[in-house]
């Protein structure tokens, strides 16, 4: 049974903070509120975790995991960024965007595409999931909740929780945090190609 976290949007309870990190530094996988959808995480390593994402959502090898970050200069630890995707990456985080890029070493190889060697990679611009963020320390392994079959994604912690309960160890509930994914933008080829329309305005990939 998941543990339901009722946290505040504005100003999250350290202590209820650090319950979840707790959790996610012991193997455990979370829903949580992002500033597109509510999303899966666990933690970078956790092979398990990962595992039981691909489960719930049905996905196969080929799906490109989000390594969701405190800010910039984290994410540029994780993905290769040239000059002129730096410029842009830079202009749009924090916020509703996902960028795919080649990986570095410091991810683990079951998270690449097996055949582009590239990940997800972001930075949300929202309170408690930047709170979360900084008290783990590293990214948060992470995959929109959106279960096979549907077509738009949960959005309702309480919701989660009821359908989701015997799948997650915690939900992590600040109110209302949209329904609209985040624009997926590839930038590992020489020109960007927007993978997904959503929260993010894609017109600078136009």
């Amino acid at each position: 049974m998941a543990r339901y976290y009722d946290v505040h949007p504005d100003d999250p309870q350290a202590r209820l903070l650090r319950q979840v990190v707790d959790l996610i530094r012991g193997g455990g996988l979370i829903a949580y509120p992002t500033d597109s959808c509510f999303a899966f995480g666990c933690q970078l390593g956790n092979r398990a975790g990962l595992d039981r994402i691909r489960e719930i959502r049905r996905l196969d090898e080929r799906h490109h995991f989000t390594l969701v970050c405190r800010d910039f200069a984290q994410l540029g630890q994780f993905v290769q960024v040239s000059n002129s995707v730096f410029r842009l990456v830079k202009a749009c985080t924090p916020g509703s965007y996902t960028f795919i890029l080649p990986a570095t070493r410091e991810v683990p190889r079951r998270l690449l595409h097996p055949r582009k060697r590239t990940v997800g990679v972001r930075v949300p611009k929202h309170t408690v999931a930047q709170a979360l963020l900084a008290e783990l320390g590293e990214p948060i392994l992470s995959s929109t909740i959106l279960l096979p079959g549907q077509e738009e994604p949960m959005t309702q912690g309480w919701e989660i929780k009821e359908r989701l309960d015997h799948l997650l160890d915690a939900v992590v509930d600040a109110g209302d945090c949209g329904s609209e994914p985040t624009t997926v933008v590839d930038l590992s080829q020489p020109e960007p190609e927007i993978l997904r329309r959503g929260a993010g305005d894609p017109s600078r990939f136009e």
